[in-house]
């Protein structure tokens, strides 16, 4: 299939000989009034702010892709080794905002927009959240594309354009309602449509052997029904160095636009079938895929990325380099961003094989010098399985592969640990069972020559449990790289006024280099300094509570003790264990046991996925209890609990710089790092957590005098298991025991009978695989800690600058520069000039 048309016509060499872009004010303005007035043909009487903010956008876009050129060119000329990040979320948030500051011209822009009549804040809240990622793993990849370009490494993102992002919740009668979230229906004026570089994707078919003319055998894959996968690039600016690298991201799209033979014999709907069954595979993030359709979708969705990805790489280096694959290895590395693109280990060898013509075991070499594999969850159940029947049915010729990496794979294993049958058995790429699964997971151990976890616990416990077999078979394959979030976005962006303070007091050089915000300790005692570290929090906290206004109906005291869970919802994740503290508390002020009081403001946010039932009734279960406490005249302003409504990037900006505490409260052993606990604690919040993911190394960053331990360890908790019995400890706790009762007599769901009870019958099950109520006690216990200590506020302030302070260790410029150092091995490439 040609990818772009060559004719005898073409632009002179010195078409794109540009001046440079002006950053001044002047430019500005003069460009944005281009682009309202002419390409979006606006003018004075124009009342909608989306003009406003796309012609502002367009202008800022422009200073992106001149850098974006000159960054491609120097990686060009440079011919050096180039890293791929595969992932089927990138959850960028906003851009204009950040843009501005990796362009270092905020200050420039918000003049520019004042001379103009319009305020650069109306602007910025007018763009929508890119709807391309669920939580965490999404966030995560879009921060470490950020210090991939502020480290001027020569790293692409590869991803799916969802047109329909994660919903948007809505929470009506304290039940979660989901509501379509179609982020790109205005467009999205960051991106290029590259139709040059579309890839052709199979599905179905059959496979059949040929014997080529020099009587070799090969492997044709036939008769499948194709997918076109059309390529959109973002600009991803580093911090203010001149490099822009590209986040490319795939969408669905039908070969053909419609059958016209059928259209001409009247049946319209049939004849665009195919582009809408090929459009739907990228229509939707994460497709529910507790039925078959949603396997098969989720399936190609993750094919769809791994193939068009591979092919994208591949073609560049035959265009340069032809068939010769001697040096791919060597200058081309893919990162796996979780099990989700694990296929690519077997779509890198088909294309090796059945496109390029390379013997396996060159394939194989190539493939398993060029994956890497990061895992992201210590939970098997969210480890990708995909069954044979379906991958047989949708890619036939991967199956086989598979199966011949396998048989391989148990060759060597069966080498090592002759006779093991059991371990061959543990260790195998299918699973045997009433029908066979091919292990996602395991497929991408063995294709990879790194596997790492998030963070040290996560890592040790990957090698000691989960893939423990194969960590005794190639130690030196495993590593960790503990995660962490970039400092531009999650404190100099969403903010400012802190970021200010610090820049005055210690210079600017943290941006880039976050280890330097230790030297804000030798402030820690400064009384001055403490005062105006009080007044920005505050003032960050009086804007979450204007904020939260819009949607809420409730006074909040801007001197309470602002308690913040916002994560995913998640019975691991425990908001059920943050909701009991919350009903206890109301139970002591109901019993007038609120001597030394500490007002207390509880804000919970998260969204459950569509089909998870519990975490669906937990969130009802928040908001039952919220009803009833916001609307007793007796509590006041002592207890405050409010559910944040859709939670988001663009929220969590709001969010994070307005907490007292972070709520990291997770069963021990079950988190692999969390990235929410390190924003926090970047922005000066206090930490309450278990020693599960990366708490445990904020604990030791910031000294176990400025964090809030509770709970069983993740040892304590396996061995409880054999004998937990929640029952006895409920009797033997009062306050627990009140704080069921409240619960078994239906109090906060007095007209909706029985809806609560499978929230409390798994609370006091012996297999509650969470513990809440074994951590129940340690919990109220480490509050009280908390509640002495925001008590005397020249000691939490004390203790918020030392968070701040401690927080070096956990931005991703440091991931990245691990990533890079011990795994890729990328030379820094400079694009200035």
């Amino acid at each position: 299939m040609p990818k772009r048309q060559l004719t005898k016509s073409h632009p002179k060499a010195d078409i794109t000989n540009l001046p440079a872009l002006g950053m001044d004010k002047e430019g500005l303005k003069e460009d944005f009034k281009r682009y309202y007035g002419h390409r979006l043909g606006r003018d004075e009487h124009c009342c909608s702010l989306h003009y406003s903010y796309e012609g502002f956008s367009l202008a800022i876009s422009d200073r992106l892709i001149e850098r974006w050129k000159k960054t491609y060119n120097a990686y060009k000329e440079t011919d050096c080794k180039h890293a791929y990040y595969l992932s089927m979320e990138f959850l960028m948030g906003r851009t204009l905002s950040n843009a501005m500051l990796n362009l270092g011209i905020n200050d420039t822009a918000k003049n520019a927009l004042y001379d103009l009549g319009l305020e650069l804040e109306e602007l910025v809240d007018n763009e929508p959240d890119a709807g391309l990622g669920n939580g965490g793993l999404g966030r995560l990849a879009a921060c470490f594309i950020d210090s991939c370009a502020t480290l001027q490494l020569p790293v692409t993102g590869y991803g799916l354009r969802y047109e329909y992002g994660m919903f948007t919740q809505l929470i009506v009668s304290g039940e979660q309602v989901e509501k379509p979230d179609h982020w790109l229906r205005n467009g999205n004026v960051w991106e290029i449509e590259r139709l040059e570089f579309k890839q052709r994707i199979k599905f179905g078919g059959r496979t059949e052997v040929l014997v080529d003319e020099y009587g070799k055998k090969r492997v044709a894959w036939v008769d499948t029904h194709d997918v076109l996968a059309i390529p959109f690039d973002t600009p991803i600016p580093g911090f203010q160095n001149g490099t822009v690298n590209t986040l490319r991201l795939w969408k669905a799209a039908a070969t053909e636009e419609f059958n016209l033979d059928e259209f001409n014999a009247g049946d319209y709907a049939e004849s665009v079938a195919a582009k809408n069954t090929a459009e739907n595979i990228t229509m939707v993030l994460y497709p529910n895929d507790a039925n078959e359709n949603g396997k098969a979708l989720r399936l190609k969705q993750q094919y769809l990325l791994a193939s068009a990805s591979l092919q994208d790489v591949l073609e560049k280096w035959v265009g340069r380099h032809g068939k010769d694959f001697s040096q791919f290895a060597a200058k081309n590395c893919f990162q796996l961003n979780d099990t989700h693109p694990s296929i690519a280990v077997a779509e890198l060898m088909r294309l090796l094989i059945d496109e390029h013509d390379l013997e396996w075991y060159e394939a194989w070499l190539i493939t398993r010098e060029t994956m890497a594999y990061t895992n992201h969850t210590l939970l098997p159940e969210a480890l990708e399985r995909w069954s044979v029947s379906l991958f047989r049915s949708l890619l036939p010729r991967l199956l086989e592969i598979i199966f011949q990496i396998n048989a391989d794979f148990l060759t060597e294993v069966s080498a090592r640990w002759p006779g093991d049958t059991d371990r061959l058995t543990r260790m195998s790429l299918i699973e045997e069972g009433h029908e066979q699964h091919v292990r996602m997971a395991y497929l991408a151990i063995v294709g990879s020559f790194s596997v790492n976890g998030v963070a040290e616990l996560h890592s040790k416990l990957l090698q000691q449990g989960l893939f423990r077999d194969f960590y005794e078979l190639w130690p030196e394959k495993f590593n960790n790289k503990t995660n962490g979030v970039t400092p531009r976005r999650w404190l100099a962006s969403c903010n400012p006024e802190l970021a200010a303070l610090i820049s005055e007091t210690i210079g600017d050089g943290w941006l880039t280099d976050l280890t330097q915000l230790k030297k804000l300790e030798k402030f820690a005692d400064d009384k001055k300094f403490q005062k105006r570290w009080q007044a920005v929090r505050h003032n960050a906290k009086k804007r979450l509570v204007d904020l939260k206004k819009v949607e809420h109906d409730i006074d909040i005291n801007l001197d309470a003790l602002f308690d913040v869970q916002v994560k995913r919802i998640h019975e691991y994740k425990r908001q059920l264990l943050n909701v009991l503290h919350v009903i206890h508390l109301y139970d002591r002020i109901k019993r007038g046991d609120t001597a030394n009081w500490t007002n207390r403001c509880v804000l919970i946010g998260g969204k459950a996925a569509p089909g998870y039932f519990m975490a669906k009734r937990i969130i009802k279960l928040i908001n039952n209890v919220a009803d009833v406490i916001n609307n007793d005249p007796v509590v006041g302003d002592k207890l405050k609990l409010v559910f944040l409504q859709n939670y988001r990037v663009s929220a969590m900006e709001k969010i994070c710089p307005g907490a007292d505490l972070s709520e990291q409260i997770s069963t021990a052993g079950k988190e692999a790092s969390g990235t929410g606990n390190m924003k926090f604690m970047m922005n000066g919040s206090l930490t309450i957590g278990t020693l599960d993911g990366a708490n445990i190394e904020i604990r030791e960053e910031v000294g176990d005098e400025n964090f809030f331990l509770f709970g069983l360890t993740e040892q304590e908790v396996e061995e409880k298991r054999h004998h937990y019995d929640p029952v006895s400890i409920i009797e033997a706790d009062e306050d627990l025991k009140r704080v069921m009762n409240l619960l078994e007599i239906r109090y906060f769901n007095s007209f909706e009978p029985d809806i609560f009870d499978p929230i409390i019958a798994s609370l006091k099950s012996p297999h509650d695989p969470w513990m809440t109520i074994a951590d129940f006690r340690s919990f109220l216990d480490a509050q009280r800690r908390v509640e002495e200590a925001y008590q005397d506020q020249e000691r939490w302030t004390r203790m918020s600058i030392m968070n701040c302070a401690a927080s070096g260790k956990f931005s991703t410029d440091r991931t990245i520069a691990d990533y890079n150092n011990e795994i890729w091995k990328l030379t820094p490439v400079s694009a200035k000039g």
